[in-house]
């Protein structure tokens, strides 16, 4: 079947995708800082943190991921190039991802940042 036999018919959530460059190193490599990011950045964005998890890795680099009632959101780091990844998806019409995006990219300090929000949803024949 052909990707024109299906058409989007309501979005059921948001995906965002934030890269951050230029962190300072020791934000990104203190699983405790990174902890409470990953706090912050679910409320702001609308969402209920049901749990988390964040694991330094040696010599550097932490993964912290949180578990929403409306999807996830992952933190990943590598300070020694001074770069985060981060996605969040979001269900609910209640969601903002992008607000989660603008504290995030303030608080890691980044000099440089690149961000995308991209739909999700059911799909069903056209």
């Amino acid at each position: 079947m052909d990707a024109q036999s299906f058409a989007l018919q309501r979005p059921v959530g948001r995906h965002s995708l934030l890269e951050v460059y230029g962190c300072p190193p020791a934000l990104l490599n203190d699983p405790d800082f990174i902890r409470r990011v990953l706090v912050e950045a679910a409320h702001r964005a609308g969402t209920t943190l049901l749990n988390d998890v964040i694991h330094q890795f040696d010599p550097h680099g932490v993964t912290a991921l949180g578990l929403l009632a409306e999807s996830h959101i992952s933190i990943h780091t590598w300070p020694e190039y001074g770069f985060a990844a981060i996605d969040m998806f979001t269900c609910g019409d209640h969601t903002d991802p992008s607000k989660a995006a603008a504290f995030l990219a303030d608080v890691f300090q980044a000099t440089y940042y690149t961000s995308q929000e991209m739909r999700r949803g059911i799909v069903t024949r056209s």
